[in-house]
């Protein structure tokens, strides 16, 4: 059997520790390395100042942990991973790590800096008990185009540096409006990322969405409209796998739903139409001394930073259509907020392939090491990188899946939208490559790979097949190779593939979990997705 991406990795790993066993410096970097191939992936959260990062980590994580006020702590790149008992520990620029004491107010940790200046910080580590930790190393990055220079750039130095692969094996990258700042961070991390491979590890978040519409109750659905002339941007289509909008806030909150705050929703939804509509017909209005409801103004002061006037329109229009628990009510606005789409992206598009990108920025990095630190042996390490890179087909997929949003693939109408969805256009799993039903079992499948084999190697045997569109095929035929090897159709094919990308491929076992689950939830997603076209409230009635 073909060695996997990691045994590779493993492998000059192993090289390099007895190249350089007598180099202790060169020896951590090693060890860190080693402790990055088996670690869970590493997606970092980016933007632009107030884009509302921090608030998505919270929604994704599930528990208000992230600070999302101003201070210090905020300035400092930080890492969330998964920990049997909470600790944080500070890293500064220099001297030893320190742990750091735990505290917190309002749900949120106050990460205490130690008397130092952000500055002086290096990052934050921070380990945490959540279920979501264990699939994913989460890291919280400054803004970007800072007013403050130092802030902005150790986002930069951390995620784009000139002269190392990133720090993080994928980003979520959050914009308000596209912004020259985000297109040139974008550009920094696509080349930086891309080693010997055009690959494109970047998803775009259109944040705090329920903004594009000024928190009507279809904000959404204008948002929705704006994020997809994004997605078909020249310059924004060749730097992310696509734009998903998402209401961060409106996540945080519902992920996070007190039970209180549920009673209070519920108190408002009972109101009377017009006294609800004069209510929330805006967010000074809703603070107002008022006798229309019991609530004090300090009550809907929380639920208006918890949920914004958009969420607690959206709350009691949920409520009123029959949410009758603050669970119900949690689980309509998460699916509302657009958190589960970003959820099933992750799960579809960065995990299947985590083993290949967390193994690309490793090698990477033994590569330059050889060439900062040349040393009788090296030869080894090098012939590990070549055959890392011979080897790894996700990259290539990846920088094709590039060349399919940027400038299109050298092939014909029907067979260049087949391509891309071959390579991963519309997920990793095998039925969404092969274009089939999540139903489909292991026999059709794997009919359909090997239908599919036959037509791609006729094709790329044609003569009037040009040079770059045979490189597609080969791609492609690759990754159908792939996929019939891993449903145990390949004894069928007459030959078993001669290099089967074992982790990285379309069923590396690493995604099992979120494959399943996406599988199971992806008929309801699709419903959803219908539902959205239609208003939620009727017509008339601009508050439900």
């Amino acid at each position: 059997m073909t060695a996997s991406i990691t045994d590779i990795a493993e492998d000059i790993l192993a090289a390099a520790h007895d190249v350089y066993a007598d180099d202790p410096a060169v020896l951590e970097i090693i060890g860190q390395l080693d402790t990055r191939l088996h670690e869970p992936l590493r997606l970092a959260l980016a933007g632009m100042v107030k884009a509302g990062k921090s608030t998505l980590l919270n929604a994704m994580l599930g528990e208000r942990i992230a600070p999302t006020d101003t201070g210090e702590c905020t300035r400092v790149v930080t890492w969330y991973r998964f920990s049997p008992t909470p600790t944080i520990t500070l890293h500064p620029r220099r001297g030893e790590p320190r742990r750091m004491p735990i505290r917190r107010e309002h749900g949120l940790l106050v990460i205490d800096l130690g008397g130092l200046p952000a500055e002086e910080v290096e990052w934050i580590d921070v380990g945490w008990p959540l279920q979501a930790l264990k699939s994913v190393i989460l890291i919280d990055t400054p803004g970007i185009a800072s007013l403050s220079e130092d802030t902005s750039s150790r986002t930069v130095r951390f995620l784009t540096p000139e002269d190392a692969p990133s720090a993080a094996d994928a980003v979520v990258y959050l914009l308000r409006h596209l912004h020259g700042s985000d297109v040139k961070f974008l550009e920094a991390f696509h080349d930086n990322a891309a080693g010997a491979a055009q690959t494109v590890c970047a998803v775009g978040v259109l944040s705090r969405s329920d903004e594009v519409g000024s928190g009507r109750i279809d904000s959404l659905l204008s948002a929705r409209r704006v994020a997809y002339r994004y997605q078909r941007d020249p310059e924004l289509s060749s730097l992310t796998l696509g734009v998903i909008p998402v209401a961060g806030l409106l996540a945080e909150g519902a992920r996070t739903l007190r039970e209180s705050e549920y009673i209070a929703l519920r108190e408002l939804a009972g109101l009377d139409r017009d006294v609800r509509e004069r209510l929330l017909v805006s967010a000074d209005r809703f603070l107002r001394e008022t006798d229309a409801t019991g609530l004090s103004v300090i009550v809907r002061h929380d639920l208006l930073a918890r949920f914004g006037i958009f969420g607690v329109r959206m709350a009691t229009a949920i409520i009123r259509a029959g949410a009758a628990s603050s669970s119900e009510l949690s689980a309509e606005l998460v699916q509302q907020s657009g958190l589960l789409e970003i959820q099933e992206f992750v799960a579809a598009e960065f995990q299947p392939r985590a083993a290949t990108l967390k193994a690309r920025g490793i090698v990477l990095q033994l590569d330059r090491l050889v060439r900062e630190h040349p040393c009788p042996g090296t030869e080894a390490i090098r012939a590990g990188v070549e055959r890392f890179m011979l080897a790894a087909h996700t990259l290539r997929e990846l920088a094709l899946l590039a060349d399919a949003r940027s400038k299109g693939l050298p092939l014909e109408g029907d067979d260049a939208v087949e391509a891309a969805r071959i390579v991963g256009a519309e997920g990793a799993a095998a039925h969404a490559r092969l274009g089939l039903p999540l139903h489909a079992d292991s026999a059709a499948l794997g009919a359909a790979a090997v239908g599919r084999i036959g037509y791609w190697r006729r094709l790329s045997e044609s003569p009037l097949t040009g040079r770059a569109a045979l490189e597609a095929c080969r791609v492609v035929i690759r990754s159908l190779e792939q996929i019939a090897s891993e449903i145990g159709a390949a004894g069928t094919l007459g030959q078993t593939p001669a290099h089967v990308d074992t982790a990285g491929g379309p069923a590396d076992g690493a995604w099992q979990d979120a494959a399943q689950q996406r599988q199971h939830d992806e008929p309801r997603l699709r419903r959803d997705r219908r539902l959205e076209l239609r208003p939620m409230v009727a017509e008339g009635d601009p508050l439900g």
